[in-house]
This record gives structure tokens, sequence and C-alpha cells, in this order.
């Protein structure tokens, strides 16, 4: 009977699953295939990421000490140049690829370099050897020229490929370095163009980045503007200490002067921490992060070392003048309104990705709280004028942020212990005698909820379950959302109003957790709220008040050792590391409402041991229209939107993520 059944089977389509349907990518074809894996996207910023990839390199020789001066040329045909005066990319025979220059085998194979064992660099920016091979893969023109030995070569390329062999073009004398040529392939980015401006703030925040070194900009006729002229040159001794002076310019301060310095690390790390910090009066503030030159737009383990050593510093420093309330003192009092400029150098720094925009070295933040923590004891007593104004400062935003803490919570008391404020009742609320800060839990479905309710700690946390998915107001009337049960109660809990109406001041608990199954579904609800909290209520969103919870998806276990994975990708890290060699089993949770409340407290919802991920929007205006427009198009009315935003990315999906 069973035979019966499977030889009725259809043939889906008449073709064979066999070794012929496996392709093997070769050299630089899987960057063209995916360039989202190695730049992010194919949009302007990735466009832009070829540029600073290639600056990078230069910088590095810079860095290094082998290159005093680089130039940077935006030329017609959006074609760019970028040279140095360093040392000159190998161009003698590689070892392990006769009859091919090393130039040609750096240009064209992943994961080639010389940065790997640190031997030609103490610190670099480019650590994975994928750099300047990706920018050639992306190419639809490359030309090198090399010059060593007071000789010059030459070598030419074509998306990824070389189109001829490396050429000798005589004698060079006063040359030495590498200059690199390329144009961004249109079959890859279409019709986007560099922007001179960004290209033009990219050179000088790096001369910023690195004292000893002369940057020089040029750019054709046509091309310039206010904001970029055809020449520049950029070189500022006084290193970041000279950007914080120039974006602050004549505004009035906290302190007279900022809080500027360099610090070699100790021992054999072979790095160093350089920073400038001001606090101008009446600012929201400004901060930027760098590891080995290359900016970390999400901070990282550098930027937590930084918060730690100035929070610690005007702690003590309160302590020392008798101000028993500075122990109060956060990270947030000290920064809030200042401007940060903090730039590292680490021999073997770690990324949270390819386009490096966040920092993870774990020995980054120990490094840099060290190495800033006794010069800012110094700037703070050497002058101790200086050292009150500050500490009165950051004790006047520790005073508002209490203040505004104890308005809510009398507002939550009143309304929970009158009963006057209509509450929805399904909310599990909190009793908010608690010293931590209050926090509204949302929680798919009733299950998760109980599991929910017993893991909390009742003083400070909500629990709040929704049915299912809700609806989703980006696509929905005003009179529908205003109809929504779901949404009603959702409204109702957080007591703060919606759209104009909407006043963070009445926001009954101070963080908002979105907490769903680590599924496709579990995303897709949390996507909905989302768009709910941007629609509804933006200025909570931009508050910081909102947050995604990060529930693991398995539980690994190996003898008296375990371990909980948020993904896949996790999990292959924790089988590698803490499990490498041992057998693991490996238990998978269907939803939040199978794990017991000891699990979910320990991997979720414990502030001691949990990870949450805070949803922002950006500050400037111009960027937050590019979010509601994204917004408008992934979750509105018209499904071609959606439609087209899957086929433009279906090329960076990987395979093995749509096969599972």
């Amino acid at each position: 009977m069973a035979d019966d059944l499977f030889e009725k089977l259809p043939d889906a389509g008449g073709e064979t699953y066999d070794g012929s349907a496996i392709e093997v990518l070769e050299g630089l074809e899987p960057v063209r295939r995916r360039p989202g894996m190695y730049i992010g996207g194919t949009d302007e910023r990735a466009l832009h990421h070829l540029a600073a990839e290639v600056l990078d390199n230069a910088m590095d020789e810079a860095v290094a000490g082998h290159a005093s001066r680089i130039e940077v040329t935006l030329g017609e045909g959006n074609t760019l140049t970028i040279a140095d005066n360093g040392r000159g990319i190998p161009i003698d025979e590689h070892p392990k690829f006769p009859g091919k220059s090393a130039l040609e085998v750096i240009l064209t194979t992943l994961h080639s370099g010389g940065k790997f064992s640190g031997k030609a660099y103490a610190t670099s920016g480019g650590l994975h050897g994928v750099g300047v091979s990706v920018v050639n893969a992306l190419s639809s023109h490359t030309r090198v020229e090399v010059a060593r030995n007071k000789e010059l070569y030459a070598l030419e390329f074509s998306r990824g490929h070389a189109t001829g062999k490396l050429k000798k073009i005589g004698s060079t004398p006063n040359r030495r370095g590498t200059t690199v040529t390329f144009t961004p392939d249109t079959e890859i980015f279409g019709n986007q163009k560099f922007r001179p401006a960004r290209l033009f703030k990219l050179a000088r925040s790096k001369a910023y980045l690195f004292a000893g070194v002369e940057i020089r900009w040029k750019c054709d006729a046509s091309l310039a503007s206010e904001d970029a002229p055809e020449e520049a040159v950029f070189q500022f001794p006084g290193g970041l200490a000279d950007h914080l002076a120039e974006q602050i310019g004549t505004r009035e301060c906290v302190t007279s002067e900022a809080f500027a310095g360099s610090q070699d690390f100790p021992g054999e790390n072979k790095g160093r921490a350089e920073w400038a910090i001001g606090w101008p009066l009446y600012s929201d503030g400004a901060y930027s992060w760098y590891c080995n030159t290359i900016p970390t737009h999400d901070g990282g383990t550098h930027e937590q070392g930084l918060r730690s050593a100035l929070t610690k510093g005007i702690r003590a420093f309160g302590e020392l003048v008798g101000q028993k309330k500075a122990k109060d003192i956060t990270a947030d009092d000290v920064i809030t309104g200042s401007e940060i400029m903090l730039s590292v150098f680490l021999p073997d720094p770690q990324f949270q990705s390819q386009t490096k925009d966040r920092l993870t070295s774990s020995e980054a933040a120990r490094l840099v709280e060290n190495a800033v923590r006794d010069h800012f004891d110094h700037f703070l007593s050497d002058n101790m004028d200086r050292g009150k104004a500050l500490l009165m400062h950051t004790m006047e935003r520790m005073e508002e942020r209490l203040r505004r803490k104890a308005e809510r919570e009398v507002k939550r008391k009143t309304a929970t212990n009158a009963r006057k404020l209509r509450l929805p009742g399904k909310l599990t609320d909190c009793s908010g005698e608690g010293s931590g800060e209050t926090e509204l839990f949302i929680v798919e479905g009733d299950s998760a909820g109980g599991s929910a309710k017993q893991a909390r700690n009742r003083k400070t946390q909500a629990i709040l379950p929704i049915r299912g998915k809700i609806l989703n107001v980006a696509s929905a009337t005003a009179e529908k959302i205003r109809a929504n049960a779901e949404i009603a109660d959702l409204i109702l809990a957080l007591g703060c109003g919606t759209r104009k109406d909407c006043d963070p001041e009445n926001l009954r608990y101070d963080r908002i957790i979105i907490m769903t199954d680590a599924d496709v579904d579990g995303a897709h609800i949390a996507t909905l709220l989302m768009t709910f909290f941007f629609q509804e209520m933006s200025e909570i969103v931009r508050g910081g008040h909102l947050y995604l919870a990060q529930p693991p998806l398995y539980r690994l276990t190996s003898g008296s050792t375990s371990a909980y994975a948020r993904d896949d990708e996790h999990r292959a890290e924790l089988e590698k590391t803490v499990f490498k060699g041992k057998k693991v089993e490996v238990s998978r949770f269907k939803g939040l409402g199978e794990m017991n409340p000891q699990q979910l407290r320990e991997t979720t919802m414990d502030p001691d041991t949990r990870g949450l991920l805070r949803i922002t929007l950006p500050p400037e205006f111009e960027q937050r229209a590019v979010v509601k427009d994204l917004v408008d198009r992934l979750m509105g009315r018209n499904p071609e939107h959606r439609f087209n935003f899957i086929q433009n990315r279906a090329g960076e999906l990987d395979p093995d993520m749509i096969d599972a």
C-alpha cells in the first residue's frame, strides 16, 4: 500500500537534485552574489563603505608609521583614487600561488592580507582580509599602482578579475606607496554616485584620528561645492582635541577646558586610547566612537569602559568634597548632553559584523576604563572649581532624572491604589515599591503570560499578555484602531496617550519590553508592536523607553554544563567554544510558555543576566523621515511595496536560511 502511494507522487517539475545542482562559488563571485554580507547592502551607505575600506588601508600604513601622507581624489565618472606614501603592496610572487604576484592575490582572494598575525601591523582596521578584495569585486574597473624600491608597477582588474599581468612601468625615484583607483559597478549599485561632501567629511575625520598624517583632498571642479571644495589639506596636531574644539565652537560649556588626553595601554597590548569630551550647556549631545580609525557607530565595549571611568570618577570626586548624594550618579547623568569623541587602537579587535559598527572586544572595556580613569581624576581634582562645576552639573541631571521618576511613581501608585485609573483586567501590575525602575512586559499569549508572572519581580515588573497578532496600525483606519480591544488595553496600561496627545511624562513605566517567542511568528508580532509604537507613540520610542527582549531559542547541555543560545548562529558559536569537543544535548524552546519560570527569569527577565535591545529613532529629522518611509512601505496598505522590497532584497538572503 505504501509503495502504491509513493508511485503516485507527482514529478515536481521534472528537475533532479543531484551533485550537478550544487554550485561552488570561486574567487570573488560570492561577493558579487551577496554584497550585503560584506558591505551591508547596495545602498548609498554601502557604496561609501567601499571608499572607507580603501582609505582604512592607507590609514593603517600611517598608524603603523610607514606613511605620512594620503591623497583622496574624486574624479568624473564616479571614479575615486586613494594614494599613500607607505611601503606599497608587495609585488613579488606569492609562495602559495606560483605565477601570481602578492598584489594580485590580495586583490582577487578573500581572506588574504598582512594583518592576521600582527607582524606587519601592530594595530589595523582591516582584520578579515576581505576589504580591498571586496572593493575590487564590486568595481567595474580597478587600477592599482605600487611604487617600491624606486620602481613603479601597475595591475588592472574588472569585476574582481585581473585583466592582464603585473606591468613594470619604469623607474620612479621620488615616489613610494600604493595608489588604488576604482569605479563602483553599476550592475551592483545602479546609478548611485559618490557624494563629494560625504567623502570630504570622511577624509577630514581620518586626519583628526591620527595626528601624524596629512590628508590631501581633491575633487573635480564639476563636483565641487561649499561642502566639498576642489582642494583641501587636513592635518591636526591636536588630534581629537582639535576636532572637539571645532565642533563645540563658541558655545558656552560647563568647564572652560575640555577633558582630552591619550594613554598607551600597558603590557604587550601595543594599543592606546585617545579621547576628547566637552559639556556644552543646553546641548542634546553627540557621541563619536572609533576603533583603529574606523567609526563604530553603535559604540561597544570601548564606550562601556569610558562610561564606567567617568561614572566612577565623578562619584569619587563627590565623596572627596563631601557630596554624599553623588553615589546615586549614573553614567547617563554624566554623559547626557556632552560631546564625546573616543578613539582606541587595539591589536586584534573583534566587531559585531564585517561593517564594524560595534566593537565587541571584551578587554577593551577594562583597558579604556583604566586608561581614562586616572586622567579624569586629575582633571577633576587639579582644579577644584572645575571639578565642582562638573559635579554640580551632573547632579542637576541626576536630580531631574530622580524627580521625573518620582512623579511617575506617584502617578502610577495613585492610579493603582485608589483604582481611579481604569486598567485592563488582564494587566498584572507591579507594586512599584522596589528600588529598581519599573517595567512592563508585553507577552504573547496567556501561557507565556502565566510563566512571566511567576518569573517576574513583583515590585518592579508588570505583565500584559496579548492575544496573537495585534492589528497592523499602519494599514488600518483610525476607527478600526480605536475599536481594537488589544490596542485599547495597551493604551490604558501605559497611560500616556497617543499621537499628538502622547506625553512621555505620563508613562506609567520606565521601560516597555516586547517579549515574544524567538521564532518567525514572534518576530512578526514584535514588528506589529514596534509599528504601533512608532505610529501611535513615537515620543515614547524617541525617549528610549521601548525595548526588545532576547529570549533563547535553544538550551545546550553537556554533563553539568548548560548554556542558552539566542539563535542558530549563537548555538554554533557555543558549540565551537563552550562545548568544543563535547557531546551536546540540544533542546529547542517552542515558545516562552514552554520555559519554566526559573529559566524565563534567568535568560530573559532578570536585569543581571538578560540582554535587551533598545529601539530608538534617529535624532535628525531627515533620518526619521527615512524610517517613516520604510515603515509605510513595509507595513502600509500597498502590497506592491512589500513585494518589491522582498524581490530587491531576496538576493541578500543566505540560501541555507531559505531552505530552513
